[in-house]
């Protein structure tokens, strides 16, 4: 585990390679709900990154949803 060090990950976005940077404990967190949700991760970055405002990066959105998602 790498502590509160973000990690880069790779996703696909409507077929375009992007990647992110996650602290494990998001990432970990990300997977569950997407897993909860019967998504694929994907689909559910996909899902976020169509709501966000593009002045907030991806990273920080998908950290705010998860931290939303718990406190439901």
């Amino acid at each position: 585990m790498s502590g509160g060090r973000p990690v880069k990950r790779s996703l696909t976005l409507r077929g375009h390679r992007t990647s992110v940077s996650l602290e494990d404990a998001f990432w970990t967190a990300f997977r569950d709900i997407a897993a909860e949700r019967g998504m694929a991760l994907n689909a559910l970055a996909a899902e976020i990154d169509e709501g966000r405002d593009y002045e907030v990066g991806l990273a920080s959105a998908i950290r705010v949803y998860v931290l939303d998602w718990y406190r439901r």
